[in-house]
């Protein structure tokens, strides 16, 4: 696909559209949108813009779709798998001035949002009014909810409450050729043809721009407990996974972390918490609900499913206080894992029996090819990010053997009935090992249906494949 660069006569098309206040053309002030948390990946566009209406959205779209200028939509630049990376310069647009809560509508349980809204205000928001919005990835406090819809992202409570696709009843979308749409309708129920609201979900803006998002609500638990099992290994942690749920409780969030991932915690964070000798691994379990009775008498019966599965100890959070205190040893985990070494991080997920084969197989391709991992994530779900981490690999090895690695770690995924990634996205750093799972038929499809959406090619190119 041959883009062209934008000319002066388009810039000067963009500023007419949006103001020269929300146009950004110096090299020291693009460098901010030219990566976002995926590695050290670098690309700078030629001209960020910052609308803040649908149509000047439009109206940007319709002009480089015109033009044959490549388009890149960004949120808060959260994104692990580089879905939000420039890679062919061209036109960025910045979504951070679409941030209003435009409506909770508490009589029919839903809002409406702008997709520049951060994923934890808007959570605050509907609870000042005893709702629950449980869509909560670990960067709630500065991802967009836009971005979140992009990449079909989760969070801890995914397990309980389900990913972002249970909760988007609508959509409003800027097509490439600059048409508004809406995908669907502010229903429960949708039975009106192709569900083009699910289609534009883990799309990674290769379809369109969202610029509106209906949201579902659902009232807010009274009441939670949290507790931390401790386990002599990583797969006694993740075979009691499993036992949990078939014991016939469902936690609100049921997350695993290693040994090493707790121990940088402490370090960059200055935690404190006490790491017994023989512990390797974590199970922190929270089950909510609004009757302590019930509450208790599922936690009697995971500590009777921890017992069975050689858990060492069981840490009962005592206080708001402590319970914050665990949550922050694991959100804080990826940032602590990032600011000790050079890495890489995976997002597999597995149905989630398969976890201790998983975890196995993936410390027997580290020691095969030299690397070593720290893994934590989702446990409830199978949702296990592996964080790959350089160490005292050579660069020669970092820079070629590894993807070998990583190659085999995500055909044992797939072999366990897996897929490549539960919520990170494909973007542009997974795409190679796409064929792993998916077929020509498979890729096909996708291709048919971008073209549909896309047909110039413009809309985030050299993503997902």
């Amino acid at each position: 696909m041959k883009y062209n660069i934008i000319t002066p006569g388009v810039l000067e098309h963009i500023t007419t559209i949006v103001g020269a206040d929300a146009v950004i053309t110096q090299h020291a002030d693009l460098e901010k949108y030219s990566h976002d948390e995926t590695e050290d990946l670098v690309y700078y566009p030629e001209v960020v813009v910052k609308p803040n209406t649908p149509e000047q959205v439009s109206a940007l779209m319709k002009l480089c779709n015109d033009n044959m200028i490549p388009v890149t939509p960004r949120g808060a630049g959260t994104g692990l798998s580089g879905g939000a990376l420039p890679v062919q310069g061209g036109l960025l647009i910045a979504m951070e001035r679409f941030n209003n809560v435009l409506e909770i509508d508490e009589q029919n349980l839903q809002a409406t949002v702008e997709p520049g809204v951060i994923t934890e205000e808007f959570m605050n928001q509907v609870a000042a009014k005893g709702l629950l919005y449980p869509v909560d990835p670990a960067s709630k406090g500065s991802c967009f909810i836009g971005g979140n819809v992009s990449h079909g992202s989760g969070g801890p409570r995914v397990v309980k409450y389900g990913t972002i696709r249970e909760y988007v009843l609508n959509l409003q979308v800027v097509m490439p050729n600059g048409e508004i749409i809406w995908t669907g309708a502010n229903t429960l129920k949708y039975a009106s043809g192709y569900n083009l609201t699910q289609l534009i979900i883990g799309s990674e803006g290769t379809l369109g721009i969202v610029t509106k998002i209906v949201v579902k609500l659902v009232p807010a638990p009274t009441l939670d407990a949290l507790m931390l099992a401790s386990f002599p290994s990583n797969e006694a942690a993740c075979k009691a996974v499993s036992a949990i749920f078939r014991a016939g409780v469902i936690p609100s969030a049921l997350e695993f972390m290693e040994r090493r991932g707790v121990e940088w915690v402490k370090e960059h964070d200055d935690i404190a918490f006490n790491l017994q000798d023989g512990v390797e691994a974590f199970l922190l379990i929270e089950v909510d609900g609004s009757n302590q009775d019930v509450i208790f008498a599922d936690c009697e019966k995971i500590n009777t499913v921890l017992e069975a599965h050689d858990c060492v100890d069981v840490l009962f959070a005592d206080s708001s206080a402590q319970k914050e205190e665990l949550w922050r040893l694991r959100r804080t985990m990826a940032v602590s894992v990032k600011s000790n070494s050079v890495y890489k991080e995976e997002d597999t997920v597995v149905p989630r029996a398969a976890l201790p084969q998983l975890i196995k197989g993936i410390k027997e391709t580290g020691a095969k090819y030299g690397f070593e991992s720290v893994c934590y994530g989702h446990a409830g779900d199978g949702n296990l990010h592996v964080n790959i981490i350089k160490g005292n690999m050579s660069d020669h090895d970092w820079n070629h053997k590894l993807k070998d690695g990583i190659k085999e770690i995500f055909e044992l995924t797939v072999s366990l009935g897996g897929t490549l990634s539960g919520e990170h996205g494909i973007g542009l750093v997974q795409k190679d090992f796409m064929p792993i799972k998916y077929s020509d038929v498979h890729f096909a499809l996708w291709k048919g249906i971008k073209a549909v959406f896309d047909p110039k090619g413009i809309l985030n190119p050299g993503k997902i494949f």
